[in-house]
């Protein structure tokens, strides 16, 4: 399970967007999704609970702000938090209302104004919690540790909704977690769909181009990082892919293309060691490239190796990574064993 918290200003942008259907979607294409996916695409939004207020999005907005003008000194009066199932799981109506519940207690929210929203436009089941800072006392709650609180509050969920357990956040993790390898799905994503592209192409323009049909949108600077349809940035460093390395497999694709294209000369140039060391010396080359360097007459299969060193190497750092990480994990344990022992 996964759980978000944001605050905000406007309780009518917040309101709608957990009230409607999506807004980019007409009438026809949400009955057509819904009868592709068997999700409800058309009246997506249920609403579980009201507490504390009720109505449309205007009345409800309404109601929000006449209770947040109690006090004026709080900037973004809304919050909002979301509970979100793994892939495959599903819980009944009774139980998403019965975990809102728990959600709006976990953070005080029981004296407050906040709905409680069931939606079902995704094959991960979520709900949305809607809620005033501001209380009828006119005091505001406090948002502190509010990230530690609901982690610790998804990991207690999972447990007593016996569902897929979800590793925390990093930074809440005990010190001897921190360094095991995860999986992401958004980066592994992002690293098959680079890897399947630097197959097919030859250049890097050929790549951007490939690369922005898929949906992800490049950032070139000192190194290269993509943004996918969520507004998500990942460097390219991150899943295996650096700006170096892409433009290594592009030399070498160059030179096996120039090789292929050249393979008789190459290889009367190799059985001629002498001929090639005069010619490079005194500048004169007959091989079409400026001039000759060792990759130019290395056999073709040193050049497929390397490339293909660079396309999969991914797999190899993240084994490699994960040994290391068990690695560092005992040996914290053996150094904490001596220093118990050292101080009995």
């Amino acid at each position: 399970m996964i759980g978000t918290i944001t605050t905000g200003k406007s309780f009518y942008h917040c309101i709608s967007y957990c009230l409607e259907d999506k807004q980019n979607l007409t009438e026809d294409q949400k009955v057509f999704l819904s009868q592709k996916t068997g999700l409800h695409h058309k009246k997506r939004a249920e609403v579980l609970e009201y507490n504390l207020c009720f109505g449309n999005k205007n009345e409800l907005t309404a109601q929000f702000q006449d209770v947040r003008k109690l006090s004026n000194r709080v900037e973004k009066p809304v919050l909002h938090l979301s509970l979100r199932l793994s892939p495959g799981e599903t819980l009944a109506r009774e139980q998403f209302l019965e975990m809102g519940r728990m959600l709006a207690n976990e953070f005080d929210l029981a004296d407050r104004q906040y709905i409680t929203v069931l939606h079902k436009d995704t094959s991960e089941q979520h709900i949305h919690l809607v809620a005033n800072r501001v209380g009828t006392n006119g005091k505001a709650l406090s948002t502190s540790n509010n990230y530690l609180k609901m982690d610790r509050f998804c990991r207690r969920l999972e447990k007593e909704f016996q569902l897929k357990e979800v590793l925390s956040a990093r930074r809440f993790l005990p010190k001897e977690q921190r360094l095991l390898p995860r999986h992401d799905k958004r980066k592994e994503k992002l690293r098959l769909d680079i890897r399947q592209t630097l197959e097919k192409v030859n250049n890097y323009q050929l790549f951007q181009t490939h690369i922005q049909s898929l949906g992800y949108k490049i950032l070139k600077g000192r190194g290269i990082s993509f943004i996918d349809d969520k507004k998500v940035k990942i460097k390219g460093c991150e899943v295996g892919y650096s700006q170096a390395t892409i433009e290594r497999i592009f030399e070498l694709k160059q030179h096996l293309i120039l090789y292929q294209g050249n393979k008789t000369f190459i290889e009367n140039q190799i059985k001629s060691r002498e001929y090639l060391k005069s010619n490079t010396q005194t500048g004169n080359s007959l091989y079409p490239i400026k001039k000759f360097d060792a990759l130019a007459v290395l056999p073709i299969q040193n050049i497929k190796n390397e490339l293909s060193n660079l396309l999969y190497q991914v797999m190899k750092s993240e084994e490699t990574s994960m040994t290391q990480n068990q690695e560092f994990i005992q040996e914290e344990k053996r150094q904490r064993r001596k220093y118990k022992m050292r101080h009995q």
